[in-house]
């Protein structure tokens, strides 16, 4: 009998199966449906360019025709393999700021404010920087300099400088604001994935166990203290082999976005009307699980490069010996977005970035899956607060059927939603259009023409914009009755049941979404074994927008 099931062996499934397992005397077990991690594309950092071919470590999702873009259906890959999204993604290592923090507490998520988040930042990070009042240095999660980076990315940088912005060489830093080179997570110039991070140092434990291949079906439930449902085991596929493994302490739910609230459901806790026309019994009617949905939508910039420096010539075979046989050094250590920013638009309602850029020094339409011919560079752009929300629902009683997303991009009322994408296109534009890039910069390709009004933007806006990958919120946690967990991440409802990743986060942080959630895993692993770290208070935070 296992202590503790932890459904999803991603970002943070893996921290949970790591912290809860030093404990020799609980017993964990990790069920995890895609395969282990070893192929060695995911090792490989430049190797994301043809992780998206794999479908076997993808779960290979798309949205429902999408009303305001066009009728697109968007592609939204995620991670199917021990280490979840963190095996698949550019591994650029940003938290958001303080305000974004403090911003959840107000709405309900109560002890997850900065300076409670704060140290398990701090904690989960060992930075090659070494620690400070910001940054840990002993943690398992390696984040580290860019071993190898081109000189367009540094022409970003300069191009920023030259548009009038600050410099900025730490984006998790004082201040957030600025252009600069990512930090990224990454150790001795390989992906250092949560897989890599913490399962691996736990492998040895005799008290974890680890399955791959698992397809959880349902959670199971046995009646409990006043008549309250409470989990009691995991009903999952191996293989063609169907299983039921019993729990004696908690069901921890760590699926992500688009799997957790899908594992609920077809475990009989969501909308009840929603339930029953799929033929499943209802347990708790809970009418917010699958809403709440958010998804930092990106607009891609793209134009051709007078001179052959693009990582659109590097060969396969070349990137591979660099990397393999000169010491995980060259190009094969590049994240490929090696450079970025966050800016404060003009539109911004408070003192927050609102803007974040990743620029790309080569061609990359259609997430890379259309290669296009020649040179060329990419500046992507997103809104990093956006104000539309979307759903997920059921399209049948099987784990195996993919839920519907229906993301609603710019589906605000007030339209301010594409406001911002046409200032993210705007801005992108900008910043190419500076004298740093002026012995690089051919023929635009997205948008065809750098003449483009607002409504040409907005128009170009519709046709292209894609997915960044930041879905969160489908499982939102706060005190309401509503709210799908409390702020201890515990589902309401029932007992003995957690959902633990992004799908609990009330709003998107400012930045990607991987630090994040490891931080969320850090904090509920001290919360179920009753532990408590103390606040570190940031000084220079005096406001929701400070930092």
């Amino acid at each position: 009998m296992y202590d503790y099931i932890i459904i999803g062996a991603g970002s943070a499934g893996c921290v949970l199966a790591n912290r809860l397992s030093e404990d020799p005397d609980v017993r964990v077990l990790l069920l995890e449906a895609g395969p282990r991690d070893r192929h060695p594309f995911i090792h490989m950092p430049a190797g994301i360019a043809k992780l998206v071919g794999i479908k076997r470590l993808n779960w290979d999702y798309y949205t429902a025709p999408e009303p305001q873009l066009d009728g697109r259906t968007l592609w939204w890959p995620r991670g199917k393999v021990l280490g979840g999204s963190s095996s698949i993604n550019a591994m650029c290592y940003t938290r958001g700021v303080p305000g974004d923090y403090d911003e959840w507490a107000a709405l309900g998520a109560d002890g997850w404010h900065w300076d409670n988040v704060l140290p398990y930042f701090r904690r989960a990070e060992h930075n090659q920087r070494g620690g400070d009042a910001l940054h840990g240095d002993a943690g398992p999660l390696h984040v580290s300099e860019l071993r190898h980076s081109n000189p367009l990315s540094h022409a970003f940088i300069e191009a920023g400088t030259q548009a009038g912005y600050p410099r900025n060489d730490d984006f998790s830093g004082p201040t957030q604001e600025g252009f600069g080179l990512y930090q990224v997570t990454q150790k001795q110039g390989a992906r250092c994935s949560s897989a890599v991070a913490y399962l691996d140092p736990a492998r040895p434990r005799d008290n974890l166990e680890i399955v791959t291949g698992a397809m959880v079906s349902r959670i199971t439930f046995e009646p409990g203290r006043g008549g309250t449902p409470r989990a009691n085991g995991v009903t999952y596929n191996v293989g063609g082999r169907a299983f039921h493994q019993p729990c004696s302490g908690e069901v921890l739910l760590c699926g992500g976005a688009l799997n957790s609230p899908q594992t609920l459901m077809l475990s009989g806790i969501g909308p009840a009307a929603q339930l029953r026309r799929h033929g499943i019994e209802v347990l708790v009617d809970a009418a917010q699980v699958g809403e709440n949905l958010q998804d930092h939508l990106d607009i891609c910039t793209l134009r051709q490069c007078t001179q052959p420096i693009t990582y659109d010539r590097v060969s396969d075979l070349r990137i591979a010996f660099d990397y393999y046989l000169r010491g995980h050094s060259g190009v094969g250590s590049s994240n490929v977005a090696e450079a970025g920013a966050f800016v404060r638009s003009p539109l911004a309602p408070d003192a927050r970035a609102d803007v974040q850029l990743h620029f790309v020094p080569a061609l990359l339409d259609d997430h890379g899956r259309n290669r296009l011919p020649g040179d060329g560079f990419t500046v992507h752009a997103c809104f990093l607060r956006p104000r539309s929300r979307g759903r997920l629902s059921l399209v049948s009683d099987r784990a195996a059927d993919k839920v519907r997303i229906e993301a609603n991009y710019l589906g605000d009322a007030d339209g301010f939603d594409m406001r911002m994408m046409v200032e993210c296109a705007r801005l992108s534009r900008d910043v190419l259009a500076q004298p740093s890039f002026d012995r690089y910069r051919g023929a635009p390709i997205f948008p065809d023409r750098d003449d483009l009004d607002d409504a040409g933007l907005a128009a170009f806006v519709r046709a292209k914009a894609e997915s960044i990958y930041h879905p969160i919120g489908t499982c939102r946690m706060g005190r309401d009755a509503d709210a799908v967990v409390d702020p201890d991440l515990r589902v309401r409802g029932v007992d003995g049941l957690r959902v633990i990743d992004a799908s609990v986060m009330p709003r998107l942080p400012g930045g990607n979404t991987n630090a994040p959630t490891i931080m969320i895993a850090e904090r509920a692993a001290d919360l179920i074994a009753g532990r408590k770290r103390n606040e570190v208070r940031d000084p220079r935070v005096d406001a929701v927008g400070a930092v």
